[in-house]
């Protein structure tokens, strides 16, 4: 079964409830910084074990404490529900 690519609204209702993240580009963006190098790089060995399990993965970077991250569904041609479970579950990790 094809993944829906989700309409602006369900996209701005979806939003509503992640209030850490926005759309940019097309997709959904978040920037995270951490005490240092070993938390930035455990926390993105935490969400690679989620995403690895759900099989949506993550556009990310990582600079010493900082991590970048940006959600979209490539099969869908744009966001889905599965960017919006990722990003809450990202933010169960790490919701400061």
């Amino acid at each position: 079964m094809p993944i829906a690519k989700l309409n602006n609204h369900e996209i701005e209702t979806r939003l509503a409830a992640l209030p850490k993240w926005a759309v940019v580009a097309g997709k959904l963006h978040r920037e995270l910084k951490f005490l240092d190098f070993v938390h930035a790089f455990g926390f993105m060995t935490q969400v690679a074990i989620i995403a690895e399990r759900s099989d949506h993965h993550p556009e990310w970077s990582n600079v010493y404490n900082r991590v970048v991250i940006d959600l979209t569904t490539h099969d869908a041609d744009g966001l889905s529900t599965r960017d919006f479970e990722l990003a809450a579950a990202i933010d169960a990790l790490h919701p400061g």
